[in-house]
């Protein structure tokens, strides 16, 4: 007798990967580069999904660089230059370039907010700068000092101040962390609002926010990324937590298993093996159908889609409620 076959799963994924990944590699650039990953992302007001790439030159140095789509898939409109390179004469703290930048419209403002590493000597630091149209940039320099990373800007003011999500490294460790500020350059008032877990977790001793923060009728959706470290090297996955809306250093749900891996081979071979790392998504005009935009091997940009409604209910079903301190 034949053994019994496994029944197709019960629950189906949190995210979805487009079939016709990866939708932006170094073959697809209009100038040579090494690799493009990491990309933030925004839903323009024409229409167009515009991803603002992590580009690695052949230098080894980074800058970013705007591609533009009718449909956020694929014909890409790629600016023929550079869209913001490091400038080391006046913001020394970018003399070895500019990564990972993370986009948030803020309505009070009229602009966007990109939040993006700067990488100097003294290791990486958070930066930010203001744009309309991703042409102009108002820089503000450094605004959390190295070793920080990992940071994107809420797009409201919480009791009356901004707050940034980020990351940085201290003796307590990875974890992240949420800071307030009254005009977006002097910042304050820190606070841990998840740690990294410990022993043998998926997201033990090194996590950190990936895409920006999602506000929902429940409370802000983080995807963040956790990085297990095997005999092999790292694995980098993805999980959740919600936050409270006027309280965002409140985590209300942790996720205890991670909900996306590196699996294809687009993510698990490349510059950098087993990473899966977004840094930006869109949300349709619906208002809960999400397409979060994702490094995969630091080597291209790839695409995965889901919905607020089934990560939320994912989170529901494997999770824990807590302070978000680690075990």
């Amino acid at each position: 007798m034949a053994p019994p076959q496994p029944g197709p799963s019960a629950e189906p994924p949190p995210l979805i990967r487009y079939a016709g990944n990866p939708i932006l590699t170094r073959e697809m650039w209009p100038y040579p580069i090494n690799s493009v990953f990491n990309a933030g992302a925004v839903l323009m007001a024409d229409g167009d999904t515009l991803l603002l790439c992590r580009v690695e030159d052949r230098s080894g140095l980074s800058h970013l660089c705007a591609a533009r789509s009718a449909n956020g898939v694929n014909e890409w409109r790629i600016d023929s230059k550079p869209t913001l390179m490091a400038d080391p004469r006046e913001f020394p703290e970018e003399i070895w370039g500019i990564e990972d930048p993370r986009i948030t419209y803020v309505p009070e403002l009229e602009q966007y907010a990109v939040a993006y590493t700067s990488f100097a000597r003294g290791g990486p630091g958070v930066s930010l700068a203001l744009t309309k149209d991703f042409r102009s940039f108002e820089r503000f320099g450094v605004i959390m000092p190295p070793e920080d990373k990992d940071a994107a800007l809420l797009p409201r003011r919480i009791g009356g101040r901004w707050a940034l999500i980020h990351r940085p490294m201290t003796t307590l460790g990875a974890h992240m962390w949420i800071s307030y500020s009254p005009d977006l350059r002097h910042w304050g008032s820190h606070k841990v609002i998840l740690e990294a877990r410990r022993g043998g977790w998926w997201d033990a001793n090194k996590i950190g926010l990936c895409s920006p923060p999602i506000e929902t009728e429940k409370g802000w959706l983080m995807i963040y990324h956790g990085v297990r470290q095997t005999a092999s090297g790292s694995i980098y996955r993805l999980g959740l937590a919600l936050f409270d809306l006027e309280r965002p250093d409140v985590c209300l749900e942790r996720g205890d298993s991670w909900m996306f891996g590196p699996e294809e081979r687009y993510e698990r071979d490349g510059d950098v093996k087993d990473v899966v790392f977004p840094c930006g998504q869109t949300i349709a005009a619906d208002g809960d159908t999400i397409h979060l935009y994702y490094g995969a091997a630091d080597s291209s940009v790839a695409l995965a889609t889901s919905s607020i409604r089934a990560l939320l209910a994912w989170l529901d079903a494997h999770s824990s409620s807590g302070d978000g301190h680690g075990l």
